[in-house]
């Protein structure tokens, strides 16, 4: 009986500590992100005659602050997915060496919706760093890009493109639920530039963007 006294007493005692708030399994970002381009490309097959007119390495995508919202789901206190979204992007396209040298070729558009698996180290401090590994795709649209060269005419892109995406981050926690995040993130996206009037390919194109964002974020 005396043991049975002891027992409800410390289960009472227990009870009247104050509840832990638990984090929710979800978190919504918001974030301004820096696409820095790589530019980097190969030369195709297109002739000797165009191939000196418009040098593959003269193709230069613009970089683009963009807005960007991320959904991240955490399975577990260190293992979470991520969703990262945007709306289609415009980028404008120049030539910058050789003779069919102009400062406007035109413009694209993207959308590079990205899904990457994090790992968080420290998922109960305020400060939480992660890494995260996954892969993006991206949609490329409303390719407008003509030469003056009359030889080179209007130029088409891949209409997609699929590779790994990178990121390293952290968050830090403000209040209860907000968190500052900064999320740097290194993204395959590739395409063909090809003449439209005879299909030949001229360049294989490396955006290869570093994304660079600051945000807030929220956990419920």
């Amino acid at each position: 009986m005396h043991r049975l006294a002891m027992t409800a007493a410390v289960l009472a005692a227990f009870a009247a500590l104050p509840a832990v708030a638990q984090e929710g399994n979800w978190m919504v970002r918001g974030r301004v992100v820096n696409l820095n381009m790589k530019n980097s490309a190969t030369q195709g097959q297109g002739s000797v005659v165009t191939a000196a007119a418009l040098p593959s390495d003269g193709i230069t995508v613009s970089d683009k602050t963009i807005p960007e919202v991320d959904i991240t789901y955490f399975f577990s206190r260190n293992i979470a997915a991520e969703l990262i979204l945007t709306v289609p992007q415009r980028h404008n396209v120049a030539i910058t060496k050789g003779v069919a040298a102009q400062s406007s070729l035109g413009s694209f558009k993207e959308l590079p919706p990205t899904l990457l698996l994090q790992y968080h180290f420290m998922p109960d401090s305020t400060f939480r760093p992660y890494v995260g590994l996954g892969v993006n795709y991206t949609k490329i649209s409303s390719v407008n890009l003509r030469s003056n060269i009359a030889a080179i005419g209007q130029l088409d892109l891949d209409n997609s493109s699929t590779g790994l995406a990178f990121q390293g981050g952290f968050d830090i926690r403000l209040d209860k639920q907000l968190f500052l995040n900064v999320d740097v993130k290194k993204i395959q996206i590739r395409t063909d530039v090809k003449q439209v009037n005879n299909g030949e390919k001229i360049s294989s194109l490396k955006l290869d963007p570093w994304a660079v964002g600051v945000g807030l974020g929220w956990r419920f």
